[in-house]
């Protein structure tokens, strides 16, 4: 399975505030070496963690070309009308640069006490798309949102500003229901390896392939990305992930594009330093686009 989509690499980094100079170095790193992303995780309720927003507008500030994106926000705590106002503004301040990865929610306990709501599994995949419809409208030409659903309104409050560019939605999605509504209306998939398996991959990405072609989409619009813990180099490192030298990677990746379907690779960096990321801008990422091409070919 090959849906033939030009290949990005990205990096995720954790906004742990007693960290800030280590997430500094690493994203100057991708900046520097040719890295397309750089996700950041949204937990507000984590002490030891800054806001994921505003570490995203000072990363934004101190880049040129890495786009950075959340990884992904947290809706509950965070209403869709001022997720569309901040992701415009940051993407204009930006020149273009920034996407946004959504989740439906989860750590409730954590979501309520700081006064977020607590949702069932459908009343979470509800709010999602709810959401969404209302970010689209915010970034469309509409002169003001219109929208009543059940967990969200918006009764003519005037969008703006227009993002810079086509900011891209993409949804972290495991369950079925979560993924059909990835195919009907999201631009990306964004799961991470370890809350499933490389063998969990086909059958998810038949049920996003199905929920694509009941909306009278092409399966092939959606980008299929992977966030992956791992070290690269020879030295064995404990924990899960992978780990292995840059061939090592250059083939598992370069099988995960062309049989499985995946399209954007996140590393997270099990040995968070720089030079890890020079090797997986630099190194791995042109060889798996080389080698990609290819076997396209």
């Amino acid at each position: 399975m090959d849906y033939g989509r030009k290949l990005e690499f990205g990096i995720s980094v954790v906004p742990e505030a007693d960290l800030f100079a280590q997430t500094r170095a690493l994203v100057h790193a991708a900046d520097l070496n040719g890295v397309d992303l750089v996700g950041i995780q949204d937990h507000p309720y984590q002490r030891r963690f800054f806001d994921t927003w505003m570490l995203m507008a000072t990363l934004l500030a101190e880049t040129e070309h890495v786009r950075i994106f959340p990884d992904v926000a947290n809706l509950p705590l965070r209403p869709p009308t001022m997720i569309a106002k901040e992701a415009a503004s940051l993407d204009v301040l930006s020149g273009g640069r920034f996407e946004l990865g959504m989740g439906a929610g989860g750590f409730w306990d954590a979501i309520e006490a700081m006064g977020g709501p607590r949702r069932s599994p459908r009343e979470a995949l509800g709010a999602l798309e709810e959401a969404i419809a209302i970010i689209r409208q915010a970034w469309s030409e509409v002169r003001s949102v219109q929208f009543e659903g059940k967990h969200y309104r918006a009764h003519g409050y005037h969008p703006g500003p227009r993002p810079a560019h086509d900011i891209e939605i993409w949804i972290g999605a495991y369950k079925p229901r979560m993924l059909r509504l990835t195919g009907r209306i999201a631009d990306g998939w964004l799961p991470s390896l370890g809350r499933m398996t490389i063998d969990d991959l086909a059958a998810m990405q038949k049920l996003i392939d199905e929920g694509a072609r009941e909306a009278g989409r092409d399966p092939a619009g959606v980008r299929r990305m992977l966030n992956v813990t791992g070290s690269i180099g020879e030295q064995p490192v404990e924990g899960p992930g992978l780990t292995g030298s840059v061939d090592y990677w250059v083939e598992t990746l370069t099988k995960w594009a062309t049989e499985i379907g995946i399209d954007t690779f996140v590393l997270w960096p099990s040995i968070p330093d720089e030079r890890q990321v020079e090797v997986w801008g630099s190194e791995v990422a042109p060889r798996v686009r080389e080698e990609v091409a290819s076997q396209r070919r």
